[in-house]
């Protein structure tokens, strides 16, 4: 059965073309035979745990790339994006019972989508019905108390310094905690899925204000 993990010698051969290098350069830096180098690119040969050792010494490599080099699946595209600011450029959408301060929204296509929420509800009642959406999502409380509801869990209260991370395709409500009137924290939701600030923004009803901040 043919299998489309790259050969040892496919990985070779592109670790030498991409510094191109000729077999005896390849042979200079490596200190591995010509004769050798050859048959391992041609799969003819293998080499053993020591020679891949100083392979990766004298290359300066790590023994892993030599297992992962030119996978395209491994291959991570530098998209070189970087968002910095403040509050003042977050989208802010309030409700009755929160205010989400949602943050880099210039940047598109985002696989996580970070933000500040301040948290007014003090109950599931007054929360009204969990929220599912898709991927999972991670919450640091700033300061106050937050209690937090799921649907296959009991709950449980997050103090200041406290945090959690749930599946967000699991029914779930934050509110605040006992003898807490506000609550603020960081979250972070993330998905594999492409729109997941619009289908976040979709959570929040008509009823909500949505306040943009000048480009």
């Amino acid at each position: 059965m043919s299998s489309d993990r790259p050969t040892l010698g496919m990985l070779l051969r592109g670790l030498r073309m991409r510094n191109n290098w000729t077999l005896k350069e390849m042979s200079d830096h490596s200190g591995i035979p010509i004769s050798t180098l050859s048959k391992v690119e041609h799969d003819r040969l293998t080499l053993t745990y020591d020679k891949l050792l100083q392979l990766s010494q004298r290359l300066n490599i790590r023994i892993s790339d030599l297992f992962a080099e030119n996978d395209p699946r491994n291959e991570t595209q530098v998209t070189a994006r970087r968002s910095v600011g403040g509050l003042d450029q977050a989208v802010r959408v309030n409700t009755g019972s929160y205010d989400y301060f949602y943050l880099c929204t210039e940047l598109r296509r985002k696989r996580m989508v970070p933000m500040i929420t301040h948290i007014r509800a003090k109950s599931v009642e007054e929360f009204g019905e969990l929220l599912h959406h898709s991927g999972e999502e991670f919450i640091y409380v700033l300061s106050g108390r937050v209690a937090v509801h799921t649907e296959f869990y009991d709950p449980i209260e997050l103090n200041q310094g406290e945090f959690a991370y749930i599946d967000s395709n699991m029914g779930h409500a934050y509110v605040t905690g006992k003898g807490c009137n506000e609550a603020i924290v960081l979250g972070v939701c993330s998905s594999a899925e492409d729109g997941l600030l619009d289908s976040l923004m979709n959570l929040h009803g008509e009823e909500a204000a949505v306040a943009i901040p000048p480009a």
